[in-house]
């Protein structure tokens, strides 16, 4: 079967502003597998560009596929771009089945078909074995109730290619969910699908995003991962070294972006994994996310970090109020914040502190206090972020009754503010947020090490990041004062989501019954999809 795999241009700000791009590994998932299955795979990375809407359709009609499959890694804010691509795909390829799936759409696939009749199917959670089996069902003309992970309408038909039929009735079923996948190992990524020059980070340098490990062992409320990714898992690490190293050697990689929530969450297997790949003596550039309580554990062993190539890090300190930091379940302290920053910069990593606004009814005072806090901790660098309550999480049920300023689904990115603020005017929230950054990032101490740190590895770092920052500092403020929508009437939080849910009126009740009708099971768990 001939099968194109689309990556939508992402509207968020990190997207644009860059001006570098790195390859989408969750497409990438699909795509070995398919392969390895004898299909004929091509990836159409719409990011560059961004491709408009009409050249996107130009590539689909010219590749001619039998099954188009769609997916983002944006979440909640890439949902509404790959919806209009599907509906132009889907006039112009009136015979071709379209798959989607993602973050989003695992949770949210009931609400998808009801309100997009393009789209065939949703593949809920980790896609590389099922969008096997479905392509496998779909070519031989087999029952689609043999396929778990995927749901659909009822009466949909499979054959060959031309002979698409969906049901009319508009019914969605979903199967039971598959799974989870336990040998990530036997899942081949498809390297071979991209042309590796296009794809630069951190300063131009040849770069991949990789993924040693998936799920979390933690619950922190406002994150939606833990739904999606409910086991923590983890490759080999020797195997997963060896293709890092072939990467380098292959195809000229430096860099490694690792798209794990948790890489650390295992101490042996993570030192296994940095002893296996500096016995590659590759030099490889290393950047990740992990949890300041890991760098405090591992402390002993943070050489081996910065022997394995490991640059920065970015730190997940959501709050600088130990009650909040309780309260939605992030299981650090200040003092495990403060000590994690100080431990990777006395090994030579850089250190990015991750803030969120928007978890407690803030006052001004609130935020004197998180500026005079994150100034104490020294992180290298900072992200300020706002809270948003992504779908069936507990930070959105926590939040139900806090008003929605921005319905755009498209800005619910974390960069731009979502829920309206009680105590503080949203205004002015934001230009605290603006000033914490500035006053962060200008503090003497910073730019002594950004223009005059002795080691120039970490000087190139630093001054990479602040470039771009310096570009989203200006473009945010730009966005907010003359281009972001906002409304002072919005809907409370929960009436939002309930109002998104259930646009499709009565319907939701005739679904109910649907699973004794049509034979399939429907379920509300959430997983993940690669």
């Amino acid at each position: 079967m001939r099968i194109l795999l689309i990556n939508p241009p992402h509207p968020a700000i990190g997207s644009r502003i860059p001006r570098e791009h790195l390859p989408p590994l969750g497409l990438l998932a699909l795509g070995g597998p398919l392969i390895d299955a004898g299909h004929q795979v091509k990836l159409l990375d719409a990011e560059f560009g961004p491709l408009k809407e009409a050249r996107i359709v130009e590539a689909a009609r010219a590749y001619d596929p039998d099954a188009v499959l769609i997916g983002h890694s944006g979440s909640t804010s890439g949902h509404p771009v790959a919806c209009r691509i599907v509906r132009a795909v889907r006039t112009a390829l009136p015979t071709a089945w379209l798959v989607y799936g993602g973050v989003f759409p695992t949770s949210q696939w009931r609400k998808i078909l009801d309100e997009e009749p393009a789209i065939d199917f949703i593949v809920r959670g980790e896609g590389e074995e099922t969008v096997v089996h479905l392509v496998e069902v779909l070519e031989a003309g087999k029952d689609l109730e043999s396929v778990p992970g995927i749901g659909f309408r009822a009466g949909t038909l499979t054959g060959k290619r031309g002979h698409r039929t969906t049901a009319a009735s508009g019914l969605v079923v979903a199967n039971p969910l598959a799974p989870p996948i336990r040998d990530l190992d036997a899942c081949r990524v498809g390297w071979e699908l991209i042309d590796h020059s296009r794809y630069t980070y951190y300063g131009q340098r040849r770069a991949v995003v990789a993924q040693f490990s998936r799920g979390c062992p933690h619950h922190c409320q406002y994150c939606g991962q833990h739904g999606f990714w409910r086991e923590w898992r983890h490759r080999d690490p020797v195997l997963f070294a060896a293709e890092l190293a072939r990467l380098h050697r292959e195809y000229g990689v430096q860099v490694v972006n690792l798209a794990d929530e948790n890489p650390t969450a295992s101490r042996p297997a993570w030192r296994a994994f940095l002893e296996a790949l500096i016995a590659q003596r590759i030099p490889l550039i290393l950047i990740g996310t992990t949890r300041a309580s890991d760098i405090v554990r591992d402390a002993d062993i943070l050489p081996l970090y910065r022997r394995a190539g490991v640059a920065r890090l970015l730190l997940g300190l959501e709050s600088t109020d130990e009650r909040t930091l309780q309260a939605i379940h992030k299981g650090s302290t200040k003092a495990i914040d403060r000590e994690a920053i100080q431990l990777l910069r006395q090994h030579g990593i850089i250190s990015m502190a991750a803030w969120v606004a928007g978890f407690t009814q803030e006052t001004d005072r609130d935020y004197w206090r998180t500026l005079r806090q994150l100034v104490a901790y020294d992180p290298d660098q900072i992200q300020a972020l706002y809270a948003t309550p992504h779908p069936d999480t507990p930070f959105a049920t926590q939040a139900a009754k806090q008003r929605v300023i921005q319905t755009d689904l498209s800005r619910w990115d974390y960069k731009h503010q979502v829920l309206a603020g009680e105590r503080v005017p949203n205004w002015r929230v934001f230009w605290w947020m603006k000033g914490i950054e500035a006053v962060c990032q200008l503090r003497p101490k910073s730019l002594y090490r950004l223009w005059l740190h002795p080691d120039r590895r970490l000087r190139a770092g630093m001054r990479w990041y602040s470039n771009i920052g310096r570009r989203v500092w200006i473009y945010e403020i730009c966005q907010w004062l003359f281009y972001d929508r906002r409304t002072r009437s919005g809907p409370m939080l929960a009436e939002f989501q309930q109002g998104e849910a259930t646009r499709s009126g009565a319907a939701t009740s005739v679904r109910q019954s649907v699973p004794q009708v049509a034979g399939a099971s429907v379920s509300s768990r959430e997983n993940s999809f690669s």
